[in-house]
This record gives C-alpha cells, structure tokens and sequence, in this order.
C-alpha cells in the first residue's frame, strides 16, 4: 500500500512530466499538485530532496522495466533491444526529459550517482543471463543509450539513433553473447 508520500510523489511527478521541473519553486509544485509548500518540506525535506526523491523513483521505475525485459531474454542483445525499444516509447518521452532536467539540475546543485545503480543491475543482469559482469561496459552501454536518447528527446530523427544503437549492440553486445555461457554460480569452462 503507498504511503501519503509516495502518493504525494506520484502526482509531483506526473506533473513534472508534464509540465516540467525548471525553476519552479515548492510552493508552486505544491499547489500544481493540490498540496501545501509544508506538507513538501515535510516528506522531502528541501528542494533538492524533491528532486532526488524525483530521480530516484522515475530511475527505480526505469530500473525496474529493465528487469522484467531480463527476465524475458534469453541474449543480451535481445534486452538491449527490448529496452531501446522500452525508452523510445513516445509514452515514456516526458519521463526521459525529466530524468535529464534532474541531470542538469543536478549537475548545477550537486546531487544523486545517475550511473551507479544501473552498473550495478546491469551486473546481476549479465550473472542472470551467463555472462561474465563488465562494470565498465555497462557504463559505457548506459552512456551510449543516455546519448542517442538525448537524440531522440531533442527532435532529431529517432531513426538514425536507432541505427546508431543497432551499431552499437551489434559491434559491443553481440560478442557477449557468442562467448560461451555460465550458469549462475558455475564457471565457464577455459580449455588452455
């Protein structure tokens, strides 16, 4: 059951999707959402835990389809794509620009690791499907999809990121798939 923050969270954020984060203060938040600048205080703290909190449940959410598609593929090339095809979902367009407006907003005011969960669940992930964990190609991964996605966001032609991403999988993510597989808690077997 969802606490009265978490409901109070939900419509902030459903509002911040649609009509922006910029540099609106609590107060107008609060009213956009039917709430008061105290009841915000409260459950957040500041502004800047507003946002955090923000982040942290669009991010949670995003992390969350990532692994329902992992459950689903059997390759990492088909949950790459599976998730492509998840973020450019022009349903999912207002949530991906509110994720870079925290990025940004972030970036002016200090604020939350945008990176690090992800390299953390790509890790499970990868264990998950018998491939050997690359923090750093995760990384780079969540980079890659991040650019293209600003691409996409930004009115430039969705169909050219898309082939950038296809590159991307086919000359970085279809190897991981041809090297021989482990099964959870087993080690691949190395002939020398």
């Amino acid at each position: 059951m969802a606490t009265k923050r978490d409901q109070l969270l939900r419509r902030i954020i459903d509002d911040v999707a649609a009509h922006g984060l910029g540099d609106r203060s609590l107060r107008e938040l609060a009213v956009a959402v039917g709430s008061s600048h105290r009841m915000l205080l409260y459950h957040f703290g500041s502004r800047d835990g507003l946002v955090g909190a923000i982040v942290g449940a669009v991010e949670a959410g995003q992390r969350d389809l990532l692994a329902a598609a992992a459950n689903e593929a059997s390759t990492a090339v088909e949950l790459l794509r599976r998730s492509w095809q998840t973020v450019t979902d022009p349903d999912l367009a207002p949530f991906v620009q509110l994720f870079f407006e925290a990025v940004a907003y972030a970036a002016r005011h200090g604020g939350a690791a945008f990176t690090s969960p992800w390299v953390e669940q790509a890790g499970e992930v990868a264990q998950r499907l018998g491939i050997p964990p690359d923090p750093v190609g995760a990384r780079l991964g969540v980079a890659v999809v991040r650019g293209l996605l600003i691409d996409v966001i930004t009115g430039d032609d969705p169909a050219e990121a898309g082939r950038a991403f296809e590159r991307f999988v086919e000359q970085s993510v279809a190897p991981l798939d041809a090297r021989p597989r482990t099964r959870p808690g087993r080690r691949a077997r190395v002939s020398g």
